[in-house]
């Protein structure tokens, strides 16, 4: 799988169709689905994005909790009970769920935010918030990435 990098506004039609970036679309199309899996963010008021292998890899790391354990149920519940599958038509565009662009405020356009193997999908006003945010929060707590193996 390739990687999810850039952002990018696109208009969302009157039917809630709006184009999946193309490079987005190039980074999927090894994929048995083709298409996006989303969810609403645990996190920010935007959604979550995964291809579908990554989507399965989620499942497979889920299997390290015992089967019927209760972090098992949340968390699997969270994910995937929530989680809409979204196929390219022949344009590469899809159907955003109306219900999943009301509790984001997303109406006219949406950003494509790239986050390496996964990506987000926000209003473009609450994005704008979120980067000065994740700027600040760097600079702020210092971060940098771990090195290969965790060494620096």
């Amino acid at each position: 799988m390739g990687l999810f990098l850039s952002t990018f506004i696109n208009k969302l039609d009157k039917k809630g169709r709006i184009s999946v970036p193309a490079t987005f679309r190039a980074s999927l199309s090894e994929q048995s689905f083709q298409g996006i899996i989303i969810f609403k963010s645990n996190t920010h008021n935007a959604l979550e994005g995964f291809g579908i292998d990554y989507m399965e890899g989620l499942s497979e790391r889920l299997d390290s909790f015992d089967l019927f354990s209760e972090n098992q149920d949340d968390l699997t519940t969270a994910i995937f009970a929530e989680s809409r599958q979204l196929p390219f038509d022949g344009d590469g565009r899809v159907m955003l769920p109306k219900d999943l662009c009301d509790l984001c405020g997303i109406d006219e356009k949406a950003a494509f935010v790239g986050l390496g193997k996964k990506f987000q999908i926000w209003n473009p006003e609450d994005l704008e918030n979120r980067v000065q945010e994740a700027r600040k929060n760097v600079q702020d707590k210092g971060l940098t990435i771990p090195g290969v193996g965790g060494s620096k």
